[in-house]
């Protein structure tokens, strides 16, 4: 407690707008807002974000004229961004990323048949 009153008084002498400190212990977050120096709380860990079917289709990890994936693992891809395709009769449905992430995992292989709100993909956020 003694050495966050210490941070706090160091950080007031100076024009810093954010201070992080991580440890192994935790994270503290010190603010400034106005002449006035804030702890703000620790943030939560952000877990994997899932990237489900919109319907129920085929999964197809790239065009089928195309020889590569859309996506790979490790990719990182934006929100809004095509990471597959989903088959329905002839018609070829874009399944689009739901934020900016790195893909952390594919689900579903190539060819499978899914139902509405399959998970798919996985994305860690960044």
């Amino acid at each position: 407690m003694q050495d966050v009153s210490r941070l706090t008084a160091w950080l007031k002498g100076t024009d810093i707008g954010l201070l992080e400190l991580r440890t192994p212990q935790g994270t503290l977050r010190l603010e400034r807002r106005g002449d006035e120096i804030v702890e703000l709380p620790e943030e939560e860990e952000v877990g994997p974000v899932p990237v489900k079917a919109p319907s129920l289709g085929v999964f197809l990890h790239g065009h089928p004229l195309a020889t590569v994936p859309l996506v790979r693992i490790g990719a990182r891809v934006e929100a809004g961004q095509t990471v597959g395709l989903l088959k329905i009769g002839p018609l070829l449905l874009p399944v689009a990323a739901p934020q900016a992430g790195i893909v952390d995992g594919v689900h579903v292989a190539d060819g499978a048949a899914v139902g509405y709100g399959t998970p798919l993909l996985e994305l860690h956020p960044l």
